[in-house]
């Protein structure tokens, strides 16, 4: 079968993915599951060729073939976070041993004293590591996985407030990973159409309270955590963590979840001193692997291109081995046998495999997409809904079926940001800010409601959470934010006004707390409304 041009059958392997991920809940066989589709459609059903082609697409995780010639390399854009999960499971695993997350957990406990406290922690927290949505979701949940499991917090909830301050607030930060790779695409659609007055930067800036997803989103935390707004799964997941039950224990142990027999009392610094190393480090090798891309460049040396040009993943891994070598030297200070040390890493990086396979997957399954044209297609039936006023919300539920489809963002930049742009130049020049905002808005909405998405992967292998639970548990919040998000988009569109569009968001997010209030309220709502959604 030929898909140089897209058609409707590239929508089969997503699909097929989605829908066992929501129906037998099993994370493994449903990617699994879209990957056979997948390459079978890519080789019109020739197994031996599709046996081929997949060797090849999981090759390339590891491996990038040469171009002209040259000789291959190591992927080290995936290699590296891999590396980076094995390094902090090997922190979070001695960090348990040394028992410094107890002595974390009985020190915050008496500083922050509910689990409304608790959650709010990880809120700002999340709020203040900005500079990449991967190093959030891991970093954030483990910091704050022993102060939320002293205060009862399940572990699906943990998971929420990580994803829901992880990819929104990235994408209104410009310096961030996110921020950078967006003002560069954004500086290409408005050069494409001579709109060079603005800068990318600025116009970046502008779009920032145009992103009505993120920004509810992260209101919605808020709301989420003062008023308790416990649905459908969450209120189940809440309920059992009340009775000492953080996670389903019929699902076994979550990714990145390790205990120990001989576990120590411990001191606060052995889990402060290898976090706040590891967060340091990363931050300082994000700004010098931009500063020497700049520097053999030759380009002008400044933060933001510092950040537009780093590393990530490099970085995360160069933290990661700091915080290693400060965690493995406070153990042979408190004078941890060699025994125990590699039980330690072995544990460590035991707990690690299963977050390591199932993203393994999702990125195969990404690849194949990509092969397969899932997003051109999409983006082609946005020509068939074109309409001036309605320009922003289809944009933002365009871009958010790709991202949900494709299980990435930053695919769904590429693609739609340059379609957006055209769109917006041949329709109304005025609305251009407003569609490439929507495209962001949209993207972030669907990444964060996709099983096959890395970003919510790594969010529930951050909170010690079964992948499945998360995702069934936040997407109740993703779809009432979208809908705040939409109602906002039809306004802004309408009115071509970004202060009508953020007046019915507002609007619109204050009825749906109320509804939501409501149904937290209710005796028995949590399997209905769950069976309702899924």
């Amino acid at each position: 079968m030929d898909f140089s041009v897209p058609n409707a059958w590239s929508l089969l392997p997503p699909i097929v993915a989605i829908a066992l991920a929501i129906i037998t809940r099993r994370v493994l066989v449903s990617l699994g599951a879209g990957i056979l589709v997948g390459i079978l459609l890519l080789n019109s059903g020739d197994i031996l060729a599709s046996v081929g082609h997949l060797g090849t697409a999981g090759l390339s995780l590891f491996w990038e073939a040469g171009e002209s010639g040259q000789a291959g390399s190591i992927n080290h854009g995936k290699v590296d976070i891999m590396l980076f999960l094995l390094l902090l499971g090997v922190i979070t695993s001695m960090v348990t041993l040394l028992g410094g997350a107890k002595a974390f957990g009985r020190w915050a406990r008496q500083r922050v004293r509910t689990g409304k406290g608790a959650q709010l922690a990880t809120f700002l927290l999340g709020i203040i590591v900005f500079i990449d949505d991967y190093f959030n979701s891991l970093a954030v949940g483990s910091t704050s996985r022993p102060l939320t499991d002293q205060h009862k917090v399940s572990r699906a909830k943990l998971a929420y407030l990580i994803d829901s301050t992880a990819a929104p607030v990235v994408v209104i930060t410009p310096i961030s990973s996110w921020g950078a790779y967006i003002i560069a695409l954004i500086g290409s659609v408005l050069a494409a159409h001579q709109l060079t007055s603005e800068a990318p930067l600025t116009a970046f800036v502008a779009m920032i309270p145009m992103n009505l997803y993120a920004i509810f989103a992260l209101l919605m935390v808020l709301a989420v955590i003062y008023f308790k707004l416990d649905i459908g799964s969450m209120k189940r997941h809440e309920m059992m963590a009340a009775e000492d039950q953080l996670y389903d224990p019929a699902k076994g142990t979550p990714a990145g979840t390790v205990s120990f027999k001989n576990e120590r009392e411990g001191r606060v610094y052995q889990l402060v001193l290898p976090i706040i190393s590891l967060i340091f480090a990363t931050l300082f090798f994000v700004w010098f692997t931009g500063y020497q891309t700049l520097m053999a460049d030759n380009l002008p040396i400044t933060v933001l291109g510092a950040f537009e040009n780093c590393d990530p993943a490099g970085a995360m891994l160069y933290g990661g081995l700091v915080g290693t070598v400060i965690t493995l030297a406070i153990a042979i200070k408190e004078r941890l046998s060699v025994k125990e040390i590699l039980i330690g890493i072995v544990q460590g990086c035991q707990s690690m495999l299963s977050a390591i396979i199932i993203l393994i997957f999702a990125w195969v399954l990404t690849g194949l997409i990509k092969e397969l044209s899932t997003g051109l297609y999409l983006s082609s039936l946005v020509e068939s809904w074109l309409s001036p006023q309605l320009l922003p919300v289809i944009l933002f539920i365009v871009s958010g079926a790709m991202a949900f489809a494709t299980g990435t963002s930053w695919g769904t930049f590429g693609i739609m940001l340059p379609i957006a742009g055209d769109m917006a130049a041949a329709i109304e020049i005025s609305l251009m800010l407003p569609a490439l905002a929507a495209v962001l808005a949209g993207s972030v909405f669907g990444d964060h409601c996709s099983p096959i998405s890395d970003t919510t992967i790594l969010s529930s292998t951050g909170a010690g959470c079964h992948h499945i639970d998360h995702v069934m548990t936040q997407l109740p919040y993703s779809l009432a934010v979208a809908l705040i998000a939409g109602c906002g988009f039809i306004a802004m569109g309408v009115a071509d006004s970004v202060i009508a569009g953020l007046l019915v968001s507002s609007i619109a997010f204050v009825v749906v707390v109320i509804g939501l209030k409501w149904l937290a309220g209710r005796k028995n709502t949590g399997e209905s409304l769950q069976a309702i959604v899924s």
